[in-house]
């Protein structure tokens, strides 16, 4: 059975929730409550040997280092690695700036030959294919 892992966005948001509720194929979702050095070894793996890597990005992130794991994956895994940002997300909204910034992030993500998706029910249809 195909596999995703389930990278970006954590601090709540529910996207997760809401594809995982969705997939008709098996998932990695690296959200812990513990963070630990085998949590992470288990993410480093996942991220690795997964069909493929999501990453989605809303406005509730609060670091970055998901932005470079998708051009990582999207110049090592192109053909694995899925891009999506979510301009709102609950209370949380990115300004037009930051909108800009990541459809630069999505052309260059398909520009590497990954995908880019622009909702959460598109990802859907995508691996459920």
């Amino acid at each position: 059975m195909k596999k995703v892992f389930l990278g970006g966005t954590c601090n709540e948001s529910v996207w997760r929730d809401y594809i995982t509720s969705k997939l008709h194929i098996d998932y990695f979702n690296p959200v812990v409550e513990d963070w630990t050095l085998e949590c992470q070894a288990k993410e480093v793996y996942e991220r690795e040997h997964c069909d493929y890597c999501l990453y989605v990005i809303t406005p509730k992130m609060t670091g970055v280092y998901s932005i470079a794991e998708v051009i990582d994956d999207s110049n090592k895994r192109p053909e694995r690695t899925i891009f999506c940002y979510l301009p709102i997300d609950e209370d949380k909204e990115f300004t037009v700036g930051q909108c800009k910034s990541l459809d630069n992030v999505g052309k260059m993500v398909i520009r590497n030959n990954g995908k880019w998706f622009e909702s959460l029910e598109d990802i859907v249809n995508y691996l459920n294919l």
